[in-house]
């Protein structure tokens, strides 16, 4: 196929007006002749400022050469040696902030769409049943992994590789974590990709427990001293959702976006033929401008709901992905930017009746470099709502920090871990992700996994 080497070769997407309606993939990928096509674009850079902007440090280059010669096979070899979760990065990752960022083909065209090749590796792989290989040499000691979303998996599969015997355990009763529970089907496929993925780490002679509370069912300790493991890598994650101590707040119909997406993800509130339905509201509003936000928004889209985001900034400082945002608007959902609420309205019989905000405007930069929103005098008004998502980030959950002697964590209840290999104040056991960051993205929570897991080593090798 002909192709202009400054413009991406253009990736195939529902139409918006029918996916609107339904939870199946928005992202169609790429077909062979497109990926090799769009591949034969990279310069192959030699000093490759795109590896420096992947936090799993992926050969991108190499990668990329094989899938512009139709080597696929090969090319997910070098991805898989790098990420234990191609098909999920390839989907999720904000690449236009990282890889994509960095690309020397971007200053005077498109980058290449690292995320898309990425994503078509990885999905020809499963698609032929090509999988990682395993360890030839397996070490005595054991190293138990907490929590099997990405910095999880990720640390799990790199140790798996060194040899180590690793056992996952996870709280709820499917592996993945935030991946399961937190990012929509129409952006991440449950069975197709996340559960595909976890069984390639499984492969790797990882085993997952499931149903298993650290902190509850077990501790920490109890882990190191009793069942014999030599290592513990604590990646929890941060599934505590914040509020904005509103009053209201407590109504009925008032949400968090991490109950309401796990009610939709997880539990299939969307489907039907589920015993676990939610309640979907038909004029909602999504307060936030993140990642999370946009999911909350357009998973209440899809189950019927008038809905409008509600954020304290412009446009321009929008935390969620370009992408995520586009397609929201794509979709019909409505922004109603440069707004804070200031009560959650309640009719006589608890449930939410509106919202009532003000508008603001852009003042001075606050400490993380954005302009900080400021209060319009006189510009109060109502929004008719039945249902308000509360979208405003996540911290950690202290039971394990509050179960486990010498961990140490900081104010805002996250581990404190070295940046470098993740070591915490306590001997043997390590931490990453958004367990010690607070809420971030896939990819840093993996990076940190693959650093804990280099971390672990080392000590392992040193004891």
């Amino acid at each position: 196929m002909e192709i202009d080497v400054l413009k991406k070769v253009p990736i195939s997407e529902q139409d918006p007006g029918v996916r609107a309606h339904n939870f199946d993939e928005v992202c169609l990928g790429y077909s062979k002749e497109e990926a090799v096509a769009e591949a034969s674009r990279c310069l192959n850079c030699k000093n490759a400022r795109c590896i420096q902007g992947c936090p799993v440090a992926i050969d991108i280059p190499a990668f990329i050469h094989q899938v512009s010669e139709g080597n696929f096979k090969e090319a997910y070899r070098i991805l898989s040696d790098a990420s234990s979760l191609p098909a999920v990065c390839g989907r999720v990752c904000p690449q236009e902030n990282q890889c994509e960022g960095q690309c020397i083909r971007g200053i005077k065209g498109d980058p290449i769409s690292i995320g898309k090749l990425e994503r078509f590796v990885a999905d020809w792989a499963r698609e032929n049943n090509i999988k990682p290989e395993p360890p030839k040499n397996k070490l005595d000691a054991k190293v138990a992994v907490i929590g099997s979303g990405p910095a999880g998996l990720t640390c799990a599969g790199e140790l798996a590789r060194m040899g180590y015997n690793v056992t996952i355990f996870e709280a709820l009763h499917e592996p993945g974590g935030v991946l399961v529970y937190g990012i929509p089907e129409f952006r991440l496929p449950k069975s197709e990709v996340v559960a595909k993925e976890i069984d390639n780490v499984r492969a790797l002679g990882v085993k997952i427990e499931t149903n298993v509370i650290i902190g509850k069912s077990v501790t920490i300790d109890q882990l190191m001293e009793d069942e014999g493991f030599d290592a513990v890598f604590i990646g929890s994650g941060a599934g505590l959702p914040k509020f904005m101590g509103i009053p209201g707040e407590q109504a009925n119909g008032v949400f968090s976006a991490n109950e309401y997406l796990t009610r939709s993800n997880l539990m299939k509130a969307f489907d039907d033929e589920y015993d676990t339905p939610i309640r979907p509201g038909q004029k909602v509003a999504v307060v936030g401008g993140g990642n999370v936000a946009m999911d909350a928004a357009r998973t209440a889209l899809r189950l019927g709901a008038d809905v409008t985001v509600v954020y304290r900034r412009s446009e321009a400082e929008l935390p969620a992905r370009v992408e995520e945002v586009h397609h929201a608007k794509e979709e019909g959902i409505k922004f109603n930017l440069l707004t804070n609420p200031t009560e959650i309205l309640v009719d006589d019989n608890g449930w939410v009746r509106g919202m009532r905000c003000v508008k603001m405007e852009l003042g001075e930069p606050d400490e993380s470099g954005r302009r900080s929103p400021v209060v319009i005098e006189g510009s109060e008004f109502e929004m008719e709502l039945d249902t308000v998502i509360m979208s405003l980030g996540t911290s950690p959950n202290p039971l394990i920090s509050s179960t486990t002697k010498g961990l140490e964590v900081n104010k805002r209840k996250c581990i404190v871990a070295e940046e470098q290999y993740g070591k915490t104040s306590k001997e043997g056991v390590y931490a990453g992700g958004d367990a010690v960051t607070g809420a971030a993205t896939v990819i840093l929570a993996m990076g940190a996994g693959k650093a804990a897991a280099r971390g672990i080593d080392e000590f392992l090798k040193n004891r």
